[in-house]
């Protein structure tokens, strides 16, 4: 049963990184993914990092027990997410800079960062 003990200790790895899991985008088919979670009022990483010039998909998951809307418009994306959902939000290929994105049902929530390097 090799396979069966490299998927679990894939799982125990993955559970290991906990937080840091989110804070690095990952390739997969492609495209970078890079992971935000949203919980207690704020965006965990609160900075995203992806490769300019390139298609991106970012993967948000709403922790929390309220739907968010997370919403960025410099780069013209809106999309709600119900309390326990993780949804994907594909990017186009996007120049070097900063890119800010919220929660548009409630702007008292601190700002996130997308910086496309």
């Amino acid at each position: 049963m090799p396979c069966r003990k490299n998927v679990i200790l894939m799982f125990l790895a993955a559970a290991a990184a906990g937080p840091l899991a989110f804070s690095q985008p990952v390739r997969a088919g492609g495209a970078t993914v890079a992971a935000v979670r949203f919980n207690g009022d704020r965006f965990e990483p609160a900075k995203l990092t992806v490769p300019a010039n390139q298609p991106f998909k970012v993967e948000v998951t709403n922790a929390d027990n309220k739907a968010i809307e997370f919403e960025s418009f410099d780069l013209h994306r809106e999309r709600v997410v119900r309390p326990g959902e993780t949804i994907t939000v594909y990017m186009a290929p996007t120049a070097p800079g900063h890119y800010t994105f919220c929660d548009d049902f409630d702007h008292s929530v601190t700002e996130g960062a997308i910086e496309a390097r």
